[in-house]
């Protein structure tokens, strides 16, 4: 929904007070609510908009809120509630949950704060606030890193210059040739060259080669890809899935690959020759992402229970930016009303379940007799069956004066087991709209899972430099014991494969 300002969100609800159904505001942007007068309902932005001064003064019946402030953010904030300007249907959409996938010779540390190991290596995605001197993005009022202070908070989340910083998720690769345990990452092979394959859930960062607001989209970018080893191998890097490739030079000792990879999640990484030429190269590949560190494991004070859990699976994704989708791109084309994208799991694994989503150009305003459908083949083309069979907007209750003109249509399900071979999605609908871009995505089943070696990184009132490391099985569900003092304040923790 758009308010003054920024935009909101509304739920339908039913049932009880919403009777056969209302819309009612849950603002995840400022962080505000709004009850009724006998705080037994939410109300909705247009109801907030008729009776605003009243319904927004903290003073108004305070009860009736149930401890949720008015302003979750900022005293001020409800007061964009004077306006409700455009409706936005289906303004996203649900893609796979992110998933990380460590290959025998890898490991995964992901930092709580800024600057790396040595605190001074900052390495990020987005704009560059340089607030309190610390480069990167910032929030200076936010409740994702002191949720306990929300509620009965009635001031809002207070102002304090970085309240919440990025942090980093660090890849260590060391593939190893000689037990030919490197295959694990490799997409490609021949006796001319092998090509590597990365994924994750979190951005590749960069440190730009400057200060300025967004330095990191200019050249001259450090620290986010770097190759270490020898052999004097030229090296090329690929961000759409192969389609294209660009020269990264010949490594002699070390390249770094920052400005070819930023900004995205996936790549692939061409080495010219044979396996046997790398076997002693000492090859070492590190990835620095962008990754946010309120949703790291944490330890407690006064001793921690630490639980694990593996789903054995991993993500492949034909998606989502086009350069990503349109190499898988099998009938119609972006910028029509039909569309069908193909992928299959890497190395002959077993694809598990299947994601799809699509952006629509779905008019001004949506027509809610336009049926939007996702199909899903197993077998080229040669039959389908709905992934998402009734994909029409619902437009209901009270509506501002203007839409936006754009949508996502998705699904998600279930394939078949021994699913290995490619899998066809296809978006269409029966009113002429254009679809902007896809993308599609497969979980699949990773064999030979591996152990998981655990070690966090703290500093505590008993001692500024604590690790403690635990090696678990994939299926181990016994709870690791971890004692700690108090003021518990995380540094690290990394995650290794182990065979």
């Amino acid at each position: 929904m758009g308010v003054r300002g920024h935009n909101a969100c509304e739920v339908f609800l039913t049932g009880g007070p919403y009777g056969e159904g209302r819309w009612a505001l849950l603002d995840h942007d400022l962080s505000t609510v709004v009850f009724d007068p006998t705080g037994s309902r939410l109300l909705s932005i247009d109801e907030i908009r008729r009776d605003l001064a009243r319904l927004i003064d903290p003073k108004f019946e305070p009860q009736r809120q149930h401890g949720w402030p008015l302003g979750g953010l900022h005293p001020d904030d409800p007061q964009g509630y004077a306006e409700f300007n455009v409706v936005e249907h289906r303004p996203g959409y649900a893609g796979p949950p992110p998933m990380v996938s460590l290959r025998r010779g890898e490991t995964l540390r992901r930092y709580y704060q800024p600057g790396l190991e040595d605190g001074r290596t900052f390495v990020f995605w987005g704009q560059n606030y340089r607030t309190a001197g610390i480069p990167g993005p910032e929030r200076s009022r936010t409740w994702v890193n002191q949720p306990e202070k929300f509620r009965g908070t009635p001031q809002g989340a207070g102002f304090r210059p970085g309240q919440a910083r990025f942090g980093n998720a660090v890849y260590h690769y060391r593939p190893n040739f000689r037990d030919g345990s490197y295959r694990e990452g490799v997409i490609a092979e021949t006796d001319r060259e092998v090509v590597f394959e990365f994924q994750s859930p979190y951005i590749i960062a960069a440190t730009p080669a400057d200060d300025r607001d967004w330095g990191i989209y200019e050249p001259g970018a450090r620290h986010g890809l770097v190759i270490r080893g020898r052999g004097e191998t030229s090296v090329a890097l690929s961000t759409d899935r192969g389609a294209t490739w660009r020269e990264g030079g010949r490594l002699e000792g070390q390249l770094d690959l920052t400005d070819l990879a930023k900004g995205h999640r996936q790549y692939w990484l061409k080495f010219a020759g044979p396996a046997a030429k790398l076997a002693d190269a000492g090859l070492e590949i590190v990835t620095v992402c962008q990754a946010n560190p309120a949703l790291f494991p944490r330890l407690q004070d006064d001793g921690a229970t630490v639980t694990f859990a593996a789903s054995g699976q991993a993500v492949v994704s034909a998606g989502p930016g086009v350069l990503q989708a349109q190499p898988h791109v099998v009938e119609g084309a972006f910028d029509t009303p039909r569309v069908t994208l193909e992928l299959a799991p890497p190395r002959k694994h077993a694809a598990t379940h299947v994601f799809a989503a699509a952006h629509v150009a779905s008019s001004n305003p949506p027509d809610p007799q336009i049926n939007y459908q996702v199909d899903l083949s197993l077998d080229a083309g040669q039959t389908w069956r709905p992934l998402v069979s009734d994909g029409r907007i619902i437009r209901q209750g009270n509506e501002p004066r203007d839409f936006w003109s754009q949508s996502f249509s998705y699904g998600d399900g279930p394939l078949p087991s021994g699913t290995t071979g490619p899998v066809r999605v296809r978006f269409r609908n029966d009113g002429g709209k254009w679809y902007l871009r896809a993308e599609l995505h497969l979980a699949y089943a990773v064999p030979n899972q591996d152990r998981c070696r655990v070690t966090f990184a703290w500093s505590d009132d008993r001692n500024p430099h604590h690790m403690a490391t635990h090696t678990f099985s994939p299926k181990d569900d016994l709870p690791w014991q971890v004692a700690t003092g108090h003021n518990v304040m995380m540094q690290w923790v990394e995650f290794a494969a182990e065979p």
